[in-house]
């Protein structure tokens, strides 16, 4: 009898969805042009990073926290509700992740190579950075402060992501390797940084607790349809 994948992971879709803010765009890029990849990479981020952000997705304002160790180990936060556990081997583009809700009381187990099975193309840069990676064709330029752009909490590089002749502002740190501030060109504040540093992280912010959770593991769910 085929497997049904849990109603708690049909929504892991929406939930991720809500955890990245993602930069949509359209055909393939100019070649003199910078890259996505080359403007938004990870070379000489800290080894440690611990910071809080406000997004909006579908109309409502959400609170994230991140706490991250290399590219190893990674929990979130979104409005302590959800929290979001993501571990992988060095050097492996493989990870695992487990999804707490906590109001559900449901812990959720999932792979990479099983979240891109079921149409949820997420990576590690993505979950830790809070940018997803454009899929198409795009434009980046470096640009000024937009209109209305609100304070960063850091000095942070203005970019133009140009799509079908619609922007998306971009501040990003170099230090941090994070976004600092994204604005709609209708004005709207998607995210903003709130807070960073540098801290060491304690190992047991990295321990799941699931005392009294329904454990799901979807790899096995979906693996076995």
């Amino acid at each position: 009898m085929k497997r049904v994948i849990p109603i708690s992971l049909r929504l892991l879709g929406l939930r991720l969805a809500t955890f990245c803010v993602a930069v949509a765009v359209s055909q393939a890029a100019q070649a003199k042009e910078q890259t996505f990849e080359e403007i938004f990479n990870t070379k000489g981020e800290p080894h440690v990073l611990h910071y809080q952000a406000i997004f909006s997705a579908k109309g409502s304002e959400h609170q994230l926290e991140v706490w991250r160790v290399g590219d190893r180990r990674l929990k979130r936060i979104t409005d302590k509700a959800i929290e979001t556990y993501v571990f992988r081997e060095p050097g492996s583009i493989e990870f695992q992740m487990s999804i707490l809700d906590k109001n559900k009381q449901i812990h959720t187990r999932v792979g990479r190579t099983n979240l891109y099975r079921i149409g949820n193309p997420i990576d590690w840069f993505d979950l830790a950075h809070g940018l997803k990676h454009p899929v198409g064709a795009y434009r980046i330029v470096k640009a000024q402060t937009p209109d209305k752009a609100p304070k960063a909490v850091m000095n942070c590089q203005w970019y133009d992501l140009t799509q079908n002749n619609r922007n998306t502002h971009i501040c990003w740190s170099v230090k941090n390797r994070l976004p600092v501030v994204l604005q709609a060109e209708s004005g709207e504040v998607v995210w903003k940084l709130t807070s960073v540093d540098m801290k060491p992280i304690p190992v047991k912010t990295f321990e799941i607790h699931d005392e009294g959770f329904v454990r799901n593991d979807a790899n096995e769910d979906i693996e076995g349809d």
